[in-house]
């Protein structure tokens, strides 16, 4: 059977979970094209797939049929793929692992799913987003994780409160600010740590900043002022990353 009619209550629940709200309600999320569909899938968290009739696509989950014209009215993108899967959110809540990410107000979906990439990259045990920053299944944060917000552990909570537990941890927390204590090359390079980066305009808010044992600024020339937080945390997990 293929769904031909954008009125179909299946297809309109679909539409809903395109926007925060629906998502935070239901508890489910959809993610367009191929390889965001196979790391859903291979991480256990897609539970429907949606495909373009005429596709197919090798998998035992339910599978349904859509005209060209539903697949449109679902999909975000300019040029909709062949190919999205219905998913569970991730219900992650233990802050988990020595290498820690702590995420204060970060609003740019870009940059969040930049983050992120970096973070599995260079072998961050768990990512905690303030409840104020980017939410993380915003369409552009999926799509620039390139699925890897299915890769890792990501919370989202207080970071107060998250700071104090880590803390209780015995593991030390460095902020990052323009003005901080020491530059990145300075410090030998942590085994364990909770790392801080902050809002793309205002940086950490100065409450949290003073929760941290040591700041953090990386070295650059006079002719730019700041780095783009993606870049900048790149640089500093790159740098503290524990590969061989």
């Amino acid at each position: 059977m293929v769904i031909e009619s954008v009125q179909n209550e299946k297809i309109k629940y679909f539409r809903k979970l395109r926007e925060t709200k629906y998502i935070k309600e239901y508890k489910e999320f959809i993610v367009e094209g191929e390889h965001l569909v196979e790391e859903a899938i291979k991480n256990g968290y897609a539970k429907e797939i949606i495909l373009l009739n005429g596709k197919d696509y090798n998998t035992d989950l339910n599978k349904i049929y859509v005209s060209d014209n539903v697949l449109k009215s679902i999909s975000l993108l300019k040029t909709p793929q062949y190919i999205m899967a219905l998913c569970n959110v991730i219900d992650n809540k233990e802050i988990k692992g020595s290498r820690l990410l702590l995420l204060d107000n970060v609003s740019d979906p870009g940059n969040l799913g930049t983050i992120i990439r970096s973070s599995v990259a260079f072998n961050i045990d768990t990512i905690i987003l303030s409840e104020d920053s980017v939410n993380l299944y915003n369409d552009k944060v999926v799509r620039s994780s390139e699925g890897m917000i299915f890769n890792t552990n990501i919370i989202t909570m207080n970071l107060s409160d998250s700071i104090k537990e880590i803390k209780n941890k015995g593991i030390k927390v460095y902020g990052t600010d323009l003005k901080g204590s020491k530059y990145l090359h300075e410090f030998n390079k942590p085994t364990s740590f909770a790392l801080i980066v902050g809002n793309e305009g205002m940086g950490m808010k100065k409450e949290i900043l003073d929760l941290c044992d040591e700041n953090i600024k990386i070295e650059m020339n006079n002719n730019c002022e700041s780095l783009n937080v993606g870049v900048a945390t790149s640089i500093i997990l790159y740098e503290w990353s524990n590969h061989e």
